[in-house]
């Protein structure tokens, strides 16, 4: 277990110096012919030690009696943090979604569902982020002198841009979703996703709040709120509590959740229908 500890550290510690020098090169920077041979060494052994793990839990994981892809999932899960594997998987989801965007394609909607958009209160923050950033990146190409600053700190504006049209694209191409048998999908984008069967449904009605904080809050009575600009317009009273993930891989169970729609009228209609 202490070489799956240092193996999982080694990772968190080199990744982002990776990313750094992957950035560097794509911006057209120099760097010192030593220290990149220094860098790509120090990675090639983080690696070498990775696989060697890997493949020391692959092979454990296989003699239990698992099958290949069960256990190569083992063994990534227990060199590979929890957080780092569900940001990536975020995401790959969300620059996935740009497409799907692209085609006015939804993810996870089927014929006779009624889908429900959440991306009303945030719609104009996310363009004006997107504007901001665009006139920084302008900005910063008339005011930096040094060019390798100016090439990294391009790369790294245009890859905020992306970042945050993938945000806004996944949140467009994934609504809530209520289906014909009376179940409720509950989503953020990629971040969030929240299956409520129809028998887990007790009440739900239009209730329009407006609590602080993170975007998903799940308080310790049970009550948890899907945040989206500042607001909630939905409640909906579980009959059991019901697990749920959170976007950094928390647990938890939820009683009541609270989350926001566009029209939340419309969604309410729709999951009271089947009853």
């Amino acid at each position: 277990m202490s070489v799956v500890r240092v193996a999982r550290a080694a990772a968190v510690a080199v990744i982002p110096g990776e990313l750094v020098l992957v950035v560097c090169l794509a911006a057209g920077v120099r760097l010192p012919g030593r220290a990149l041979v220094a860098a790509e060494a120090l990675v090639l052994a983080v690696t070498v030690l990775e696989a060697w793990v890997l493949r020391s839990l692959y092979a454990a994981a296989r003699a239990d009696g698992a099958g290949p892809r069960a256990a190569w999932w083992a063994a990534v899960h227990a060199v590979v943090p929890v957080q780092v594997r569900r940001l990536v998987r975020h995401e790959l989801r969300a620059t996935a979604a740009l497409g799907r965007w692209v085609l006015r394609r939804k993810h996870g909607v089927r014929a006779g569902d009624h889908t429900a958009a959440y991306t009303g209160p945030q719609t104009a923050m996310m363009y004006g982020m997107v504007f901001v950033s665009v006139i920084e990146t302008v900005c910063l190409a008339l005011l930096i002198p040094w060019p390798a600053v100016h090439r990294v700190v391009l790369v790294l504006d245009l890859y905020g841009i992306l970042i945050v049209l993938a945000l806004h694209a996944a949140c467009v191409t994934r609504p809530h979703v209520v289906r014909p048998d009376g179940s409720l999908l509950i989503r953020y984008g990629t971040l969030f996703d929240l299956t409520v069967p129809a028998d887990a449904v007790a009440s739900v009605r239009v209730d329009r709040r407006y609590p602080e904080g993170r975007l998903v809050r799940l308080s310790e009575d049970g009550v948890l709120d899907l945040i989206v600009g500042s607001q909630t317009t939905v409640t909906v009273e579980l009959t059991r509590p019901l697990p749920l993930t959170r976007p950094l891989g928390a647990r938890g169970q939820a009683r009541t959740v609270r989350f926001h729609a566009d029209d939340p009228r419309a969604l309410v209609t729709a999951l009271r229908r089947p009853a």
